[in-house]
């Protein structure tokens, strides 16, 4: 199954705040963070960690006004020649960062890495609760749009980019389904303490959902990060300047990337909005889109629930995925 990314809400590549320089150790014994060390020696002391970001691998470097941002790839580095090669895919249908410099290849001594632009505007997830709903409509129907741009790029089967060809590799253990994924999480996280009747309310959710992503034929690019955090638009006028933090892309189901961005929305001016403009311009819509784009995300709920650390969205997560099993629905309570 694709990995659920595991970011706080807030956190984003390109769209969060500057963290601040760690200070480099000294004395004895003393060792610096491996990757900010990467990047130090492949840019110098200008490289500047920024705070978003589930890798921590991105880096702010340049002077003010001409800043670029910088990935490096130390954990798996063959995912850098596969960004480069989606950035070009999506290149003028989705806003995307240019690629300014990159190696693609790793050595002992140089990490691969992606020297990209800097793309302007705010995160959506800071900028949507102040926005008049005039501009909230605004970004929700650009955002929709990009959408239906995703889910309009065709790919024959599900499964992982193998390389920079984008060759897609079947999921490792994906002959199972949503009932299988539960029992395998059903002993880990806050998953361990529910009672029985959660537990089977909780299956009996599953097999619904299972039924409903039975009946989907086709697959499509999907970002798999797609949420306010890794969005960002133009404060002054909602327009969607960019997404950024593509580093769990796959072909996967077209309405993966739906449900994960209305996840834990409640800003239903915003959320109309979206769904307007994928209607209007994406793909023909099954008539049960919003329960599949649940059914789909309920992957990515329980392996968040099933986690050992406890953070905001991992409570998040546990609490709509207990609401759902007691109304043994897939909405839990969410509209629409």
């Amino acid at each position: 199954m694709p990995p659920t990314p595991g970011a706080l809400p807030g956190d984003g590549d390109q769209g969060g705040e500057l963290g601040r320089e760690p200070e480099r150790e000294s004395g004895r014994g003393a060792v610096a963070h491996p990757v900010t060390t990467a990047a130090w020696h492949l840019l110098g002391a200008d490289a500047r960690p920024l705070s978003g970001g589930y890798s921590g691998e991105t880096f702010l470097v340049g002077a003010p006004g001409e800043e670029a941002v910088l990935r490096l790839y130390l954990r798996d580095p063959g995912r850098a020649g596969i960004d480069a090669a989606l950035f070009a895919l999506v290149r003028d249908l989705v806003p995307v960062p240019r690629v300014l410099d990159l190696r693609t290849r790793a050595t002992p001594e140089q990490p691969a890495y992606l020297l990209m632009e800097r793309l302007p505007g705010e995160p959506l997830d800071r900028w949507l609760p102040d926005a008049s709903p005039q501009l909230r409509k605004a970004a929700g129907a650009g955002v929709g749009r990009v959408l239906a741009r995703l889910s309009g790029m065709p790919f024959p089967t599900a499964g992982e980019f193998a390389d920079a060809d984008l060759r897609v590799r079947p999921w490792a253990g994906a002959a199972g389904g949503l009932e299988e994924w539960v029992d395998a999480h059903r002993e880990s996280g806050a998953l361990a303490a529910w009672s029985f009747a959660d537990v089977a309310g909780l299956r009996e959710v599953a097999r619904q959902g299972q039924d409903l992503l039975d009946g989907v034929r086709r697959s499509c690019l999907c970002h798999s990060d797609f949420n306010p955090k890794n969005l960002l638009v133009d404060p002054g006028t909602g327009e969607v300047t960019g997404l950024v933090d593509w580093e769990y892309a796959h072909a996967g189901n077209p309405y993966a990337d739906l449900g994960n961005l209305l996840r834990f929305e409640t800003d239903e001016v915003f959320a109309t909005a979206v769904v307007d403009a994928l209607r209007t311009y994406g793909p023909p819509l099954d008539p049960a889109f919003r329960q599949v784009a649940r059914a789909v995300d309920l992957f990515a709920l329980v392996d968040l629930a099933g986690r050992a650390e406890h953070h905001e969205i991992t409570r998040a997560a546990t609490d709509l995925l207990l609401r759902c099993a007691r109304a043994r629905d897939l909405s839990g309570g969410r509209p629409g």
